[in-house]
This record gives structure tokens, C-alpha cells and sequence, in this order.
């Protein structure tokens, strides 16, 4: 059974050959605007981030549980004959196609572009690689963490005695699913316009590339190499976390007008006669005389009292907070940002909804993230796939039903 479409992409049919992380942010963000994603699993494992799981996890991982919602699940072995030829007649009923082997895995198996746009003439094909579809490093696999290294990324990231910490999120998998959908939206826009297909490419290494605007800005200029300033932001002073007696605030003064009520809601109006101070480039020259003061003057009562003091003023200012005390605040509910959705097992689980509203609404695909091969029947089944020639493809091994 179809999930029930909603959102702008109803009627889309994309085809999922990618796993992990990257490629199925970019099938979440287009089922939450109301695709028919069709996640191709090997089998019996599935996607490699099913077994993401920590000690004492129930049932299906929670990492596969987030970015899987909303789609369904064919089992198929692409090693096949058999299994290569229901991707091929899949293809033939779908929009898109998402994948993230290795250069040339696929068109080794007659599953590259050139092969299926014969099929399909306006096949969106998408692929998702490590380091880009030219180039010297071309034919390397793609990890997050090694992307985020080779980037720079994590060498402008840490504290500034030199302790190298990789940024806690999935930065490269994470952006280069979203420039995915990004990219596979564009396409399906010039589709509708001349009627012809696409192959739309992104890397790991690009999108962690997009992340270093402001870095490569300075390096460009004059070859200005960014080093690790823990949260404080290259160009702008005050502008990065503090501790207070008690917890800690998120502190930006961005501008001259919110640099001077700082100064005055921090009881020290001399500062703004301060020549170290006076300017947007003199602060960032004395940052660390500025961030002992401002921390000092922070240390004399606790952070919700601050927050409030400094948001009264008009400063842009909020608290620091732990992972739970973000998920669990109203304003993150109200934003459509958690949502219930359905558990594979029954009864409903929160999850990240989609980022984006649509005259007001945010849509999202509320079904179960699926088990290993659980819509294998019913989806070939409604792709015209006789009962004869499913019941063969099941006995060859090709493909599995859970």
C-alpha cells in the first residue's frame, strides 16, 4: 500500500539505492513533501545503519527509525540477472533515482545512467559520492569524518589550544543529502519545462567544502589560514557562548547597537570609551582581553537571568542548551521540528520533522520506517509485476519478502 501523499511532491516516485545517512536525508526531506520513496535494500542485513544500534536498543535502530519514515522497503540482490532487471522495470515507473555506490559500481551491473535513461528518458538520476564525479580522488569511497578532515573543516573546529574536535553532527552526509534534494528538485523543475531526465551529482567533499564560506573568504583575500576558536565567530566580538555562575548563554553582539547595551546591561558602560573596544575590528583584535571581562561580569548571577535581561534590551541572546532541553521546548513543537509518526511496532515515536512549511503547514510522511524487504509484494505487485514472475523472483533469490 501507497503511504497516503501530502505536501507539494505528491505523485513523485523515487527509487532509493543509497544507504546510511546521505542519500536517505534526501529521500526523508522529498517523502516529507509527499514522494512515494522506494528504499531498494539488500538483504537479510538492509541498510548498513539498521545495525547503528546501541546496547539495549530495541528492535529497529533509532538512527534507521529517524531518516527512513515514510518510505518502503524492496528487498532485492543487485548481483543478480534477476535482480538488476526489477531494478530496470522499476526505473521504467519512477521520477528518481538515488544512489551512492562507488564510481562505476552501477554501470557495471547495466545500472548507470546511461543504461537506465534509456528506459527511462526522464529519469532524475542522483548520485551521491565521496570526493565528486572528477578528479584525481574520484574513485575513492566517502566517509563523513574523513570528508570533514580533508575539507579543513575540523581543523577550524575546537578550542583554540589546539585540541582537534569534529563538529558532533554528521556535517558532509547530512548537507549533501539536502543539496541532493536540492538538486533533484531543480531537475524535476527543467523536466516539467522540456520533458527531459537529468543526472544530478554531489559529493561528501562538496558539501563539506560549502561549509567553509567565511574560511575560504579570508584565505582567498590573503591567505589567512582559519584556526580552531572554540564558539566564537572569526569576524564579530562579543559573538559566542559564555558561562555564567550557572550554565551558560549564547551571546551575539553582532553590531555596534547590541556591542553598546551589552556593555550597559553588564554594568560597565567605560567600556564603550575603551579604545580596545570601540570598534567592530578592535574588538575582534583584543577578543580574549574582551571574553575574560565579559565572562567575569557573567559569573555574578545565573544564566535564565541573564537571558532575560539581555533579551528585554533587544541582544540577541539564548540559553545553552543540552540536546533533551532542545527537543522538548515549545517553540521546537510549535515549528513543526518534532512530530509523532509510527513505530514499525506499533504506537507512535517523536521524530525531526521536515524544516520547511508550506502555506503555514509543515508536511511530513507519518508512516513506519520499514523492516528488511516488508513492501516487497505489494510494490512489484503494483508495478504490474505478475504473481508467476514474483513468486519466480523470490524462489531465484533476487528478492525477499519480510
Amino acid at each position: 500500500m501507497t503511504p497516503k501523499a501530502q505536501g507539494p511532491l505528491k505523485g513523485m516516485r523515487v527509487l532509493e539505492l543509497s544507504q546510511i545517512m546521505a542519500g536517505p536525508v534526501c529521500g526523508l526531506m522529498l517523502a516529507d513533501m509527499g514522494a512515494d520513496v522506494i528504499k531498494i535494500e539488500k538483504f537479510p542485513a538492509g541498510d548498513d545503519s539498521r545495525g547503528y544500534a546501541r546496547p539495549g536498543d530495541p528492535g529497529l535502530a533509532p538512527s534507521f527509525l529517524m531518516l527512513n519514515r515514510g518510505k518502503r522497503s524492496v528487498a532485492v540482490d543487485i548481483r543478480l540477472p534477476q535482480g538488476q532487471e526489477v531494478i530496470r522495470r522499476l526505473v521504467a515507473r519512477c521520477d528518481v533515482m538515488t544512489e551512492n555506490f562507488r564510481r562505476g559500481k552501477l554501470d557495471a551491473l547495466g545500472l548507470g545512467y546511461d543504461d537506465l535513461r534509456r528506459i527511462q528518458p526522464e529519469l532524475i538520476y542522483c548520485s551521491i559520492s565521496g570526493y565528486g564525479p572528477h578528479g584525481p580522488l574520484s574513485d575513492q569511497g566517502g566517509f563523513d569524518l574523513v570528508l570533514q578532515a580533508f575539507s579543513g573543516l575540523i581543523s577550524a573546529t575546537g578550542t583554540p589550544d589546539g585540541q582537534i574536535v569534529k563538529p558532533a553532527n554528521s556535517v558532509a552526509d547530512i548537507n549533501a543529502g539536502i543539496l541532493a534534494a536540492v538538486g533533484i528538485l531543480a531537475a524535476y523543475i527543467e523536466r516539467l519545462k522540456t520533458g527531459q531526465g537529468c543526472k544530478v551529482e554531489t559529493s561528501l567533499l562538496q558539501a563539506s567544502m560549502q561549509q567553509m564560506y567565511w574560511f575560504a573568504a579570508a584565505y582567498f583575500n590573503d591567505g589567512t589560514i582559519a584556526k580552531p576558536m572554540g564558539t566564537a565567530h572569526p569576524l564579530i566580538a562579543p559573538y559566542q557562548t559564555f558561562r555564567c555562575r550557572t550554565g551558560a548563554i549564547a551571546l551575539g553582539g553582532g553590531n555596534q547597537a547590541n556591542w553598546e547595551r551589552i556593555a550597559q546591561i553588564l554594568g560597565h558602560p567605560e567600556w564603550l570609551q575603551e579604545p580596545r573596544f570601540k570598534n567592530a575590528r578592535s574588538r575582534v583584535a583584543h577578543r580574549a582581553e574582551l571574553e575574560a571581562l565579559i565572562t567575569q561580569a557573567l559569573s555574578s548571577d545565573d544564566a535564565p537571568a541573564w537571558v532575560q535581561r539581555f533579551d528585554l534590551a533587544g541582544v540577541p541572546v539564548g540559553p545553552v542548551n543540552d540536546v533533551g532541553q532542545a527537543l522538548e521546548h515549545p517553540q521546537v513543537r510549535a515549528t513543526s521540528m518534532v512530530v509523532d509518526v509510527d513505530h514499525a511496532d506499533g504506537g507512535k515515536t517523536p521524530s525531526l520533522g521536515l524544516p520547511l512549511h508550506f502555506n503555514g503547514a509543515s508536511p511530513h510522511a507519518t508512516s513506519a520506517a520499514p523492516y528488511v524487504g516488508q513492501h516487497t509484494v505489494s510494490v512489484l505487485r503494483e508495478l504490474d509485476f505478475e504473481p508467476g514472475e514474483i513468486d519466480a523472483l523470490m524462489t531465484s533469490g533476487a528478492v525477499f519478502q519480510h
